[in-house]
Formats: structure tokens, sequence, C-alpha cells
């Protein structure tokens, strides 16, 4: 392995000599000594050198041989002292913005405009940090509930799941589509592992320019079979979110219909103010920042959704609220071959790949979408989910 001691573990090599390697986060010359404090994976280290010693500039990239000495008042309550640097790449021109600044002065546009150079300030950084995490927790929880970790096609055949909301691509002289969802090769793979989860691209061809749309993102996908109902997904998913963050023991649960009278309307869906209002009661009356809206009319879900058998014109699906935004969708599919023909009305043709899946035997399952930036970008509070998306691609922006 590379004989480097990071940052953060400094203290632990107090009086030893240390090999250093980093950025030059900051400098400051003063008129006995200067300081440079050192930026790597880790966190940042003072540098202490000669005050005849000329610093390079910010986001130089150095290595730094020097012992580890205690000073409270350094970071990490350590410093670096008796130091040799060595530049290693010298940045051709500086930064959009002072990087070492501890609030971010830049705007935005700034920010994704300059996206390789300007997440390395600590506070972005740390968005995504946050996001790795999320991922950790959604994939260990699901292993140890007996799923296996699938990666499907994201060039497919056919558009049959949403319509004209899809990309074409030219795939060596036929059309192709980058895929919507893995919605049908995860119900697919319940035949072949009853658990099945995947982490990856999807991609939306909707003409919405708002602070929580995006072109594509990271879908969070999650397939179950051998359910009873939607609840089972349900389940499953709080348990997921418990690997993510804190969450209540019992997430409450609130039927469409209910909430359409609360609300004081007669709509076949929820608008963006109705989440609102709905995470504010659920916060008011059962304080939790979560709620599961469930039974959304058949007429607004996709036709591979499974109506309530006690109330047709329902479904067993669901959406999950988290401060005031729809974060999940999810529930029960249709299981029998029967079925879906039925709710094709027939028209099969556009089908064939998907309808064989169901021709050989399918237990009742379901599953749950969860977007990746969505959630980092609500867990953390932040306005816009290009904040926390990794080069964003949205109706205006395909660069860097």
């Amino acid at each position: 392995m590379i004989s480097r001691t990071l940052t953060a573990d400094l203290p632990r090599h107090v009086g030893a000599h240390v090999r250093v390697a980093g950025w030059v986060h900051r400098r400051r010359r003063l008129k006995s000594v200067t300081f440079l404090v050192v930026r790597d994976r880790s966190g940042t280290a003072q540098v202490v050198l000669r005050s005849d010693v000329v610093p390079p500039p910010e986001e130089t990239v150095v290595e730094v041989r020097a012992t580890v000495t205690v000073n409270p008042r350094a970071p990490g309550g350590v410093e670096l002292t008796s130091a040799a640097l060595v530049p290693l790449s010298e940045p051709a021109s500086p930064p959009p913005f002072d990087l070492y600044r501890p609030a971010v002065s830049a705007s935005l546009p700034t920010i994704l405009d300059h996206a390789p150079v300007a997440l390395r300030h600590p506070l972005l950084k740390a968005r995504f940090a946050v996001s790795a995490a999320a991922v950790a927790g959604f994939r260990s929880t699901l292993d140890g509930l007996g799923f296996t970790e699938a990666h499907t096609p994201k060039i497919v055949s056919s558009a049959t799941e949403s319509g004209a909301n899809v990309f074409g691509v030219d795939y060596f002289g036929r059309r192709a589509y980058l895929a919507q969802s893995p919605q049908f090769f995860k119900q697919a793979l319940v035949g072949v592992f009853e658990r099945v989860y995947e982490v990856g691209p999807v991609f939306r061809a909707e003409p919405h320019d708002t602070a929580r749309h995006l072109a594509q993102y990271t879908s969070l996908d999650a397939e179950l079979g051998f359910i009873e109902d939607h609840h089972d997904v349900m389940a499953v998913l709080r348990e997921v979110l418990a690997g993510m963050a804190a969450v209540p023991a019992e997430i409450p649960e609130l039927h469409f219909a209910e909430a359409q009278e609360m609300l004081g309307k007669d709509e076949p869906d929820l608008a963006p103010a109705d989440e609102r209002w709905l995470s504010d009661w659920a916060v008011r009356e059962h304080g939790s920042e979560f709620l599961f809206v469930t039974g959304y009319p058949m007429a607004k879900r996709p036709f591979y959704t499974h109506p309530d058998p006690a109330r047709p014109a329902y479904s067993n699906s669901f959406d999950l609220l988290f401060r005031g935004l729809e974060l999940v969708t999810g529930g029960q599919r249709l299981h029998r071959h029967a079925d879906y023909v039925a709710a094709l009305g027939g028209e099969v043709a556009d089908y064939g790949d998907y309808l064989a899946v169901f021709a050989h035997g399918m237990p009742p399952h379901g599953g749950f979408a969860l977007g990746l930036e969505r959630w980092t970008a609500r867990l953390l509070g932040v306005a816009n989910i290009r904040e926390v998306t990794l080069f964003p691609r949205d109706l205006h922006r395909l660069t860097p």
C-alpha cells in the first residue's frame, strides 16, 4: 500500500516523521513563519514552514515530509513541523472562488459550470459523502434481507412504459431508447432471485425546468416476491430507510381517498401543494416527517399495478412523502399472465418479451423506486436538486 499518512490520522502519529500528500488549501505568509493548510480526502492539516519559503498557490498538489507536533490551536490538535515540501502539480489557473472559505460564495450556475474544481470545497464535497452513505445503507440493508444486486440494460428496444417521455438513440441503425426505469427487468428477475435490487441511472425526457427535476438521476430500485400485498413492500422500504437515516418505528399511513377528503378535493392525483399540506399534517398529528399515501386511483398508475381487491378503482400502491415531497413510488404488481393481457386490453404486440415473463409462473410481487438525488436534497434541506447531483443533466445542461 502507499506509504502515506492521511491528515485525519495525524493525532495518532505524534512525534513521528510522516509523509502527507494533498492540495494546498490555504496559505498564510507572516513575518516569522509561513503556514500552509494541506487538504486530502480525510480533512486538513497545518504545515509550518520557514518564513523565507515562498508558498505555492492554492490547489497546488504537494507532498510534505514532516514531524507531527502537538499544537492545540491547529486543526486536529497537531501540526506538521520541520517540513520538506515538494510540489507534484501546479494549477494552470485559480479556482472560480476561494475554496478555503467556510461558506460557498459562488452561485449555483458557477458551481455547476466549474464542478470538477468547485466540488473540492469541503462543504460541497460533504453532500456527496452523505449521498454515498445513503447508497451504502440501501445496499447493506437489502443484502441483509436476502436481496441480490442486479445491473440491467440502460438501452432498451421499446418505449412501452411511459410513452413519449424517453430519449431516442441510434442503435446500429435501429431505433432504441434510454431506459426510464429498470421496472420490467427487475420484475423478471423476481422469477430468478425472488428478491432483487439495483442502483443505477434512469433517463426522463420530460421538459421540466424546476428545482426538483433532472433528465438523468440515480434510482434505487427494489423488487420482492411472495408478498401478501403492498404493505409488505412498505415494510421493506421502512427497513431500508432506517438503514439510510433515522425514521419512525412506524410510518403513518393515509389512504388516497381519505387524503382527498381532508384536502376537500376530488382529484385523481396529489398536487405539490397537497403533498406539502399532508406532510405538515403528518408532523402535527403523528410527529413524523414521513407519510405513506396508499391506494392511488388505478387510472393514475401504470398498467402493471395491482388493483385493490376490495376497491378495484383504487390500487395496491403507495407514495412515500418526506418533508413535503413525494420521494418514493411503489406497490404491488400484477403477476398473472391473463391479468396483464386484460390490463392491456388485448393490445399485447409491443409487450411480447415482458409478457413472456408471466407465462411461466410468477409469484405475487411488488417493489419501489427511490430517487437518490431527491432523497439527499430533502435530507440536507437544499433548495435545488442540482446541488446534490454530480454533473447534472437537465433541460439546459449537458456539460461539464
